[in-house]
């Protein structure tokens, strides 16, 4: 597999709220934490919404479920596939890591747990070699779906202009 990520001095860091939370919400913090220098990624975790009908007599048609929504995140729309649970992100240093915290405090009105360890792989995984080869991207290891099949693009690249 590769090598581990050229720039592994970064701080990853987590925020947990206690409770999931609503697309709305989601959307702010999410635009809230864009909008500061420092943040290398970023990818939202939580449990998957079902898109269609699994079983039983409805099986095969689409769910209308309040989360299944579009959110708008710096300019780009982005469809929802989870509950937001947690977010995860590699942040430069810690100066930055104490914005995160003023935007968490400002945006969310539910406790929430702020924690700093390590939430993505530094290095390729079985996954990240299954879905993109050897030569990966090193800025893409840890953000693959397992579950997610290749024709859905589990990635969504905000600012794809700041990446050289």
């Amino acid at each position: 597999m590769s090598d581990t990520c050229p720039d592994a001095n970064y701080v990853q860091l987590e925020i947990f709220p206690s409770r999931l939370l609503k697309p709305e919400t989601a959307q702010n913090l999410l635009n809230g934490i864009a909008d500061l220098e420092g943040i290398v990624r970023l990818f939202v975790h939580g449990p998957r919404l079902p898109q269609t009908v699994p079983y039983g007599p409805a099986t095969g048609m689409p769910v209308n479920h309040p989360g299944n929504t579009v959110i708008e995140v710096v300019g780009q729309a982005i469809e929802l596939a989870v509950y937001v649970g947690s977010i995860r992100m590699e942040v430069v240093d810690v100066d930055v890591k104490e914005q995160v915290r003023e935007v968490c405090e400002n945006v969310l009105s539910v406790p929430f747990e702020f924690r700093e360890g390590n939430f993505i792989p530094r290095r390729q995984t079985v996954s990240d070699y299954a879905k993109r080869g050897p030569g990966a991207d090193p800025m893409m290891i840890g953000m693959t779906d397992p579950k997610g099949k290749l024709k859905d693009q589990p990635v969504c690249i905000l600012r794809p202009d700041d990446m050289e």
